[in-house]
C-alpha cells in the first residue's frame, strides 16, 4: 500500500495548559460509549480498548472511574455523535467528529471555526470519500507476512500489513477492529500495540502553502477549543 503510518489525525498536545481538555474529552467519549452498550470493560470490548487508549495517553485512573460510575447512573446527558467535513485552508479536506447534547450549539461553534479562517464548510460527504475509515494496530516486529498469514487464518479482511523501521502496521476495514485485535493478541499473546484505534486515512493529500500555514494552524487551534470537537481528521502535508 506505501502509505505509511502518518495517520493524519489531529491530537492535542499533553500540555500543563491541555490537559484539563483532553481529560474532558476523553471523559465524555468514555461516558457515552459506556452508557450505550455497557458499563463492563469485560463485556464491552470497544469499550475496554477505549480505556486502554485513554491510558495511553496518561488520563488519570479516577477520570476514567468517574465516567464508568456516572454512566451506571440514571439519566444523564444525552450526547449523540455528529460529523462535519469541509475545506480547511489551502484547500485541505477536513473531517471533524463531535460528541454534542445541542446540535445547534456544535454546528455553529464548528461554523465559526470555517468561516473566521477563510474555509468552507461543506455539506456531508463532501469529503469523507476521500478517506479510507481503517482499524489500525502498530506493534514491533519485522514479519509482515508472518502477521498477514495469522490474520487470514483468523478470517480477518485485513487491508494491509506493513513494515516500516522495525514496527508492523496492521490496516483493517473500520468493523473488524475488535476481530483483527483478537486474532493478533491470539497469535502473539502479550503484544503491546503502539497503536490501537480507528481512524479516517487520507487517500491523497493536500500540500500546504507556507503562506496558508498560520491560518491553517490557527483553524486547528479553534476547532481544538471548541468542547464538543472530539477528533479531527485531514489531509494535509505542512512545509517542513
Amino acid at each position: 500500500m506505501g502509505r505509511g503510518f502518518e495517520v493524519r489525525k489531529v491530537s492535542m498536545a499533553k500540555t500543563a495548559a491541555q490537559k484539563t481538555k483532553v481529560y474532558s474529552k476523553y471523559g465524555k467519549q468514555l461516558y457515552v460509549m459506556a452508557k450505550n452498550s455497557g458499563a463492563d470493560p469485560d463485556c464491552n470490548p470497544s469499550l475496554r480498548a477505549l480505556i486502554d487508549k485513554a491510558k495511553r495517553d496518561q488520563v488519570p485512573a479516577h477520570v476514567i472511574e468517574k465516567a464508568l460510575e456516572k454512566a451506571k447512573g440514571v439519566g444523564g446527558e444525552d450526547y449523540v455523535p455528529a460529523r462535519y467535513e469541509g475545506f480547511g485552508p489551502g484547500g485541505c479536506s477536513v473531517i471533524i467528529d463531535c460528541l454534542t447534547d445541542n446540535n445547534n450549539r456544535t454546528i455553529t461553534d464548528v461554523r465559526n471555526c470555517f468561516s473566521k479562517t477563510g474555509s468552507k464548510f461543506g455539506a456531508p460527504g463532501s469529503v469523507a470519500h476521500g478517506f479510507d475509515h481503517f482499524a489500525i494496530l502498530s506493534f514491533k516486529g519485522d514479519n509482515a507476512e508472518e502477521v498477514l498469514e495469522a490474520l487470514l487464518e483468523a478470517e480477518v479482511d485485513v487491508v494491509d500489513v506493513e513494515n516500516e523501521d522495525g514496527q508492523l502496521i496492521v490496516y483493517a476495514p473500520s468493523t473488524e477492529h475488535h476481530k483483527t485485535k483478537q486474532a493478533l493478541l491470539a497469535a502473539y499473546p502479550g503484544v503491546h500495540f503502539d497503536a490501537d484505534e480507528i481512524s479516517f486515512i487520507p487517500q491523497t493529500t493536500t500540500e500546504i502553502d507556507p503562506d496558508d500555514v498560520p491560518m491553517f494552524e490557527k483553524f486547528i487551534d479553534m476547532l481544538n477549543d471548541c468542547d464538543d470537537v472530539q477528533d479531527i481528521y485531514h489531509n494535509a502535508i505542512l512545509p517542513r
